[in-house]
């Protein structure tokens, strides 16, 4: 018997608190509201995945174990399996379809890959507005900007804060982009989610328990990046956190991580992409400007990325890199940005995958329904 075998069977014999409970084909909505039922009166939170099948039902337990058995004598009732893995919700033991987040319409982890972009920190309101022009035109579709900027030395350039969003909301009113922005504290978060239609969580604050908390009682589609030094389940505890809020719009974004190689900003870790696909159902963004640090290794690994099953990239992009605030060995100019894109809808076509270019309609409403006007 092996070590897994072994722990199914010690789950087996003292029950569990965590397991799904898969229905039978001929399973009713009666069957499955009944099985939901007892698992809520038992205390536990309920997890629905409705397939073209089956319908399977997460249960999050307490640490107390429950009796399976009880579970698989009612109607409609097929089987029970322990979850071993320390996620739950994350795992696509829970939800094994691939989860689309929608944001304002624009549909993230469906077949279709998203693009990111924008420069590493806003510096003034013509930046802004230069470079969001320059990415819409050549098919991105979220602009991103740090307002708030995180950075190593605390003499180093720290965002233009407030005003920095409101530059980031004037563009998506102008261009119809959505956008993407770093929130760094708990506190922060309503200010943020005000003007940014994807809160992200930047590396050094992945394991920031009370931000993750409070990014999960927001609501607010989040964008969780990997910590530097951290372990893929590391990463998916950390995702865990804003699910276990009832927030199930939570993208992953792998940056890099700190190895002992220095030719590189970080080790772009592209196994973690792949399997990632495997272990979740979340859908997988791709940062191949942080994880190298080199603008020259920007398109091959986003190449690389998209090859591998990322359903979106996040790119910098700069109109002077030379001169940027904050990462302009890393950034793109728009010219080096659209052989990129084109480059990408290659690679994605190559696997049957379209890159998505064009905001849906249904997106044309800002954040918390604000319309954008001059979107075109």
């Amino acid at each position: 018997m092996t070590d897994v075998e072994t722990e199914i069977e010690v789950q087996v014999q003292k029950g569990e608190s965590n397991m799904i409970i898969v229905m039978e084909r001929s399973a009713t909505q009666a069957d499955v509201a009944a099985v939901v039922s007892r698992v809520e009166g038992l205390g536990r939170q309920v997890h629905i995945s409705e397939g073209e099948e089956r319908t399977i039902i997460g249960v999050v337990g307490d640490g107390r174990p429950i009796d399976r058995e009880a579970f698989e004598l009612m109607s409609g009732v097929e089987k029970t399996v322990p979850i071993l893995r320390p996620f739950k919700v994350a795992s696509r033991d829970f939800h094994p379809k691939d989860t689309v987040v929608e944001v304002n319409g624009l549909p993230i982890g469906g077949a279709g890959v998203v693009i990111m972009a924008g420069p590493c920190a806003v510096e003034s309101r013509e930046q802004v507005m230069e470079i969001a022009w320059a990415v819409k035109e050549v098919g991105a579709v979220v602009l991103r900007g740090g307002a708030f900027k995180p950075r190593t030395s605390p003499y180093s350039f720290q965002g233009l804060g407030e005003e920095g969003l409101r530059y980031l909301a004037e563009a998506r009113e102008a261009t119809g982009l959505l956008v993407v922005t770093e929130v760094m504290a708990p506190e922060q978060v309503k200010l943020v989610s005000t003007y940014a239609d994807i809160l992200q969580i930047g590396a050094r604050n992945m394991q920031n328990y009370a931000l993750l908390h409070a990014v999960g009682e927001a609501h607010k589609p989040v964008m969780l990046k990997r910590g530097m030094m951290s372990t893929v389940e590391e990463w998916l505890m950390s995702a865990e956190y804003i699910l276990s809020h009832g927030n199930r719009r939570v993208l992953l974004c792998e940056r890099g991580i700190r190895t002992f190689e220095n030719y590189t900003r970080n080790t772009f870790d592209l196994n973690a992409v792949a399997l990632l696909k495997t272990l979740t159902h979340l859908p997988v963004i791709a940062d191949p400007s942080h994880a190298t640090g080199l603008w020259e290794l920007v398109g091959p690994m986003a190449r690389a990325a998209v090859a591998a099953g990322a359903d979106g990239l996040i790119v910098e992009v700069h109109p002077n890199p030379e001169e940027a605030m904050s990462d302009g060995r890393q950034s793109l100019k728009p010219k080096r940005f659209q052989e990129l894109v084109e480059q990408v809808k290659q690679v994605a076509a190559a696997i049957g995958r379209p890159v998505l270019t064009e905001i849906p309609a249904a997106a044309r409403a800002g954040s918390d329904g604000r319309a954008l006007r001059g979107a075109r």
